[in-house]
């Protein structure tokens, strides 16, 4: 039988004073695992997984493994897990209480394909103590204030060829403020590519704890 590494989702907290919300979570994506085939060790620097996952009946079962090397310590003892339908779902708590977060999950600076932000929970590190992040209604303001800037409706006041009435026309299309509300919100969209699309901000040049 095959051996295939399943999806890890991971996402963190940190805090330098309240141990519980010093965290890791950690999903194995892996729908149907078969309970008895799983194996499961937790070290303090790494983690081992084995299980068999499908219908053996159907001959549609395969086994999936991983290690995996910490980028810092966490503490076996004062973790948790849950085993659903759909997942292995890890608490794993941090060693050391520190405000930062860690740059990365691995002790080795490699990308893995089957490791990813899990940003259903992730937040940003100045974030997660509760402090609001930038409102929606807020970003709307600023798009409705760029489409107010651009208004085709200043066209009217220069009129047009043969004095065409711009205003007028525009009028009977429904208004001009949806032609800048356009403009403004696709210039917002830019902006929410470059920062929506990076993902969390891996401090790759960071070294483990020695």
């Amino acid at each position: 039988m095959t051996t295939v590494h399943p999806e890890v989702l991971w996402a963190q907290r940190s805090s330098e004073s309240d141990e519980t919300l010093n965290v890791l979570y950690l999903t194995i994506n892996l729908p149907d695992i078969d309970e008895s085939s799983l194996k499961y060790t937790l070290e303090p620097t790494k983690i081992a997984f084995e299980a068999t996952s499908g219908n053996d009946k159907t001959g549609h079962q395969k086994k999936y493994a991983f290690t995996l090397d910490f980028f810092a310590e966490i503490i076996p003892e004062k973790s948790s897990k849950r085993l659903s339908t759909r997942s292995l779902y890890l608490v794993l708590r941090k060693k050391e209480q520190q405000a930062e977060y860690w740059p990365r999950l691995t002790k080795e600076k490699v990308r893995n394909a089957y490791i990813k932000t899990d940003f259903s929970k992730w937040v940003d590190e100045d974030e997660q103590l509760g402090e609001a992040a930038k409102d929606d209604a807020d970003l709307e303001d600023a798009m409705g204030g760029m489409g107010g800037m651009g208004g085709m409706g200043g066209l009217g006041g220069m009129g047009g060829p043969g004095g065409m009435d711009f205003e007028k026309m525009m009028a009977e299309m429904g208004g001009a403020g949806g032609f800048g509300g356009d403009a403004g919100g696709s210039g917002a969209g830019g902006d929410d590519d470059d920062s929506d699309d990076d993902g969390p901000p891996p401090l790759e040049d960071a070294e483990p704890p020695k």
